[in-house]
């Protein structure tokens, strides 16, 4: 069976961030759908803020229990007529497809300005384009020997370490 995220509440994604203030994660807006998220579906809880499009979150769950990062978009593919693969799914996207998102470190190294980055799907909806869910168009997932279970875990694995890139503070 593949894994899932279970369902979080709004108090438990504003707790779980590492990179952001007491203050920015109460201003943070949650996905207006939270209760109607298909949570069995999501490996992690991703979302863009429609207020400030530059802004986006990442919510999962790791050995510490539930970990955020509030991302910024550094920059977008718009205007590319090439596609661009997104690192975590390897899901790949024409034009705005993929993004290159920056953390801001936790800790010291965020305040000193540390940042890190990696191209990510512009929807963060990586769950679902590895699962079939959904389509970011003909050839834009490869045709792999590997079976879901192993995509999932990669997917996990790769995200996983960016996250715990943002949450070391040395």
């Amino acid at each position: 069976m593949l894994p899932s995220m279970h369902e979080l509440t709004g108090a438990e994604i504003r707790a779980s961030f590492v990179n952001a203030t007491k203050g920015e994660t109460t201003r943070l807006a949650l996905p207006s759908d939270l209760a109607d998220l298909p949570w069995d579906d999501l490996d992690f809880l991703g979302w863009r803020d429609p207020a400030s499009p530059q802004r986006a979150f990442i919510v999962m769950t790791t050995a510490a229990g539930a970990t955020g990062i509030a991302l910024r978009l550094a920059h977008s593919a718009t205007g590319r007529r090439r596609r661009n693969m997104c690192a975590v799914c390897l899901t790949t996207h024409s034009g705005d497809g993929v993004s290159l998102m920056t953390a801001r470190k936790a800790g010291r190294a965020g305040q000193q300005g540390n940042s890190v980055g990696t191209y990510l799907c512009s929807d963060l909806a990586c769950s679902l384009y590895v699962r079939g869910l959904r389509s970011a168009g003909p050839g834009a997932r490869l045709q792999e020997s590997l079976s879901l279970e192993d995509q999932v875990e990669r997917m996990l694995g790769r995200l996983e370490a960016f996250v715990a890139g943002v949450a070391r503070s040395a």
